[in-house]
């Protein structure tokens, strides 16, 4: 495996990166299928399951890439001052998200998705320089287990501890009173402060996946070793959902133990199937997706937002270009529904058109 990019690790990456535009770009808000929308609090959908992802697979190439290049001699602290620069860039760029097309700054969400990519980056980077995996273990549950206990334990003002609904939550509290007219909801946002610490559990868990991945054992074995990782986080964290909720929006530690566990499902498949198997090419639009995953989803909201923006004229009226699409385009033949999941779908098959002449290049535009 050393010398070259992990191809399952690319196509799980890719499909994840599809799930976002997917679940991220329905036709229509109104019409959407309810496995491509979130929980609306406790609970989950396979929605719920693309971000931790995401994050997790952020954690595994962590540990890939650093490997190879300790190995390669570069010294720690280049290291690190890459990991600073690939930080500011990520959230940058989810300011710049946040702000297009209005740019107002008085009214900007803070809080984001590139911006909890870029902080998770952060954190696990400097902890996977700094310590072995002994270390990454203790740090992973221990931020699991003193969310959890500042999540039951620590009072909220005018509603009292543990309390883990929409209003009255720890998280809620400090995002509003901390990031107050900056959130994703008045008084709320899914992103916020406290909840980046299990986040960046989730990512850490993957950087001990890679160094799995990474280690001399056969294909096999990792494999069977994966399986087994995934059955173990996914049983717990359902043994231990009564207690505390599996839920997105508070990124629970429930909730960081099943979806690392249903990502080590999902890694296994496409490990097996490729490295294992040697069959890749049913994976190939999302090699071409994951190979440059960040550019993707940046490229892809943005246009989306732009086709918002464009007016076209309508029988003496002007609807946005993305709206005229849905409405006299999609769902006219293919219904409300279909229609709307048509949208993103297209989409994807767009942007791996566009991405593919980078693949075949091979062409890796650095963030």
């Amino acid at each position: 495996m050393k010398g070259k990019r992990l191809s399952s690790l690319d196509a799980f990456r890719g499909l994840t990166i599809a799930g976002m535009i997917l679940v991220n770009n329905p036709g229509s808000w109104k019409h959407v299928y309810a496995p491509l929308r979130h929980a609306e609090w406790h609970g989950w959908t396979p929605t719920d399951l693309v971000f931790p992802f995401f994050l997790f697979i952020v954690g595994i190439s962590i540990s890939l890439s650093f490997s190879k290049r300790l190995e390669q001699g570069i010294e720690k602290n280049e290291l690190y001052l890459k990991v600073l620069k690939r930080t500011v860039i990520l959230f940058g760029l989810g300011i710049l998200l946040a702000l297009f097309p209005h740019f107002n700054f008085l009214t900007i969400r803070i809080p984001g998705v590139l911006q909890r990519i870029a902080l998770c980056y952060l954190f696990s980077s400097l902890l996977f320089l700094k310590t072995g995996i002994k270390g990454r273990c203790m740090a992973s549950f221990s931020f699991l287990a003193v969310y959890w206990l500042v999540m039951k334990l620590v009072p909220v003002p005018g509603y009292g501890s543990g309390v883990l609904a929409y209003e009255g939550n720890l998280c809620a509290y400090i995002d509003s009173h901390l990031l107050g007219g900056h959130l994703y909801k008045p008084g709320f946002d899914p992103e916020g402060i406290l909840s980046t610490l299990p986040a960046i559990a989730t990512t850490l868990l993957g950087t001990l996946t890679g160094d799995w991945l990474r280690s001399s054992k056969p294909v096999l074995h990792k494999t069977i070793g994966i399986l087994g990782g995934a059955l173990f986080f996914i049983l717990n964290g359902l043994l231990l959902h009564p207690l505390f909720p599996i839920n997105k929006q508070l990124w629970t530690s429930t909730y960081v133990l099943f979806t690392a566990g249903v990502a080590l499902l999902f890694l296994v498949f496409c490990y097996w199937v490729i490295e294992g198997m040697g069959i890749k090419k049913w994976a190939t639009p999302f090699l071409v997706l994951g190979s440059n995953a960040i550019t993707v989803y940046v490229g892809s909201t943005l246009m989306v937002k732009l086709i918002s923006l464009i007016k076209v004229s309508v029988s003496g009226k002007l609807l946005p270009l993305k709206a005229y699409i849905y409405n006299h385009l999609l769902a006219p033949w293919a219904g409300d529904l279909n229609g709307s999941l048509l949208f993103p779908l297209f989409l994807i098959i767009l942007w791996v058109g566009i991405m593919l002449p980078l693949y075949r290049k091979k062409i890796i535009i650095k963030i």
